[in-house]
């Protein structure tokens, strides 16, 4: 007995480093089940960077390679994504998605979207004709559509402070203001970690640190790649007497050759309508204004065969998108080529994010989620959208693979 009830003493904690929507989901699902769990955030406040700068869908699953991790556990975060805004009260607006083909070329594509939509089990897609398209929605033009109608609009700051919250409520401790300085792996069932103020000896590490995850992970001694090269997205916003001229999100047929969806048109649940985001190379990893320069990151950039790569492959692409960042006219062209009426007088501008995109050894861009583990030390090393929306799967699917040892659970 004595053996049984020492085994379920509180023991070393697991840290996690990051405060945004999946460092938090991380952090409450431990903590739920009785894990002590210390989360360490180097800003002052949760979700300040990709959670709080993103376009707030909760995304169906309609574009993502059936069976990737990007597929299934996007698929299983929107139904726990919905239950717990339900529960918590938080906003949850289904207010339905197109993705419009502009030409009969891009009709292919939307149909290789359809089988995957289908393929994903995404609930009630439905394949429009360019009159269907207008008849729902008479100010966007296109020969066809792909119709979502479950595809969401939350506020994702909102749903983190409440996952910080649960994770308090749970016993478990929010660091805010604490950066990393230090990880050390001293066994396969320990991690130090170095703060400005401590010290902190943990049993796990889950390293969620977005825009720092392979600088992170290099600390901790995970030299796999890919690593991170970060893209500011820029946005507009309706003026407010032309953001009620379209109800749903709208969104242009993607280039498969990226991650990226395009510009597209993005109701906020605040009643404001945003359109963006274009995908401009960052000058800084939290680059969020064009005059954010770190000269150690251009330094790191210069370095990095990646990126080289990147740049060789891709720089038409970046020429292109770097002409839309300085000339609106030319931003506006593509969102344009579906929303005709669009003027520069209909739009202002909006706060930027930064995309953490990660990019393999030979520059290629990597699109599913990756998650690597070495020792007691788990990375987040890509998790774009639809991350936020796939949160708390994440979080599962994390926590499943910690293999914690008996006795962590309370």
């Amino acid at each position: 007995m004595d053996h049984v009830e020492s085994a379920r003493k509180p023991v070393t904690p697991v840290g996690i480093v990051g405060a945004g929507i999946v460092g938090l989901a991380v952090a409450r699902q431990l903590a739920g089940a009785g894990v002590p769990v210390v989360v360490f955030e180097k800003e002052q406040a949760v979700a300040a960077h990709q959670t709080g700068h993103n376009s707030g869908v909760v995304h169906a699953g309609i574009y993502y390679v059936p069976g990737s991790a990007k597929a299934t556990l996007c698929r299983r975060g929107v139904g726990l994504l919905r239950a717990y805004c339900a529960e918590r009260g938080l906003t949850y607006d289904e207010r339905g998605k197109l993705v419009v083909a502009r030409n009969e070329a891009e009709t292919v594509k939307l149909r290789e979207l359809e089988r995957r939509s289908l393929a994903n089990g995404v609930p009630d897609i439905r394949w429009l004709s360019g009159a269907e398209l207008r008849e729902l929605e008479p100010d966007v033009a296109g020969v066809a559509a792909l119709l979502s109608p479950t595809t969401a609009i939350v506020d994702y700051p909102a749903i983190t402070r409440s996952f910080g919250d649960d994770v308090i409520s749970s016993g478990g401790e929010l660091h805010l203001g604490t950066a990393v300085t230090g990880v050390r792996r001293m066994s396969d069932d320990r991690v130090d970690v170095d703060t400005p103020g401590r010290s902190f000896s943990l049993s796990r590490l889950v390293v969620c640190a977005g825009l720092q995850a392979d600088l992170m992970a290099a600390a901790a001694g995970d030299e796999a790649s890919p690593e991170i090269v970060p893209f500011r997205g820029e946005y507009l916003r309706l003026r407010p007497h032309a953001r009620d001229r379209v109800r749903r999100l709208i969104y242009p047929v993607p280039d498969p050759r990226y991650p990226f969806l395009g510009v597209h048109l993005t109701p906020r649940v605040n009643g404001e309508a945003d359109l963006g985001p274009n995908a401009v190379l960052a000058l800084a990893r939290e680059g969020y204004r064009r005059r954010d320069v770190s000269w150690d990151e251009l330094s790191r950039l210069a370095r990095s065969a990646a990126f080289r790569h990147l740049a060789r492959q891709h720089w038409r692409t970046g020429v292109r998108e770097i002409r839309g960042s300085l000339w609106r006219r030319a931003y506006l062209a593509e969102a344009r080529s579906y929303l005709p009426w669009l003027e520069p007088g209909d739009v202002t501008s909006a706060p930027a994010g930064v995309r953490a995109q990660a990019v393999d050894r030979d520059g290629a861009l990597v699109d599913d989620f990756r998650i690597h583990r070495v020792g007691p030390v788990t990375t987040v090393r890509n998790a774009p959208s639809p991350a936020a929306t796939a949160s708390m799967a994440i979080a599962e699917h994390i926590v499943a693979e910690l293999k914690l040892p008996l006795g962590t659970e309370r």
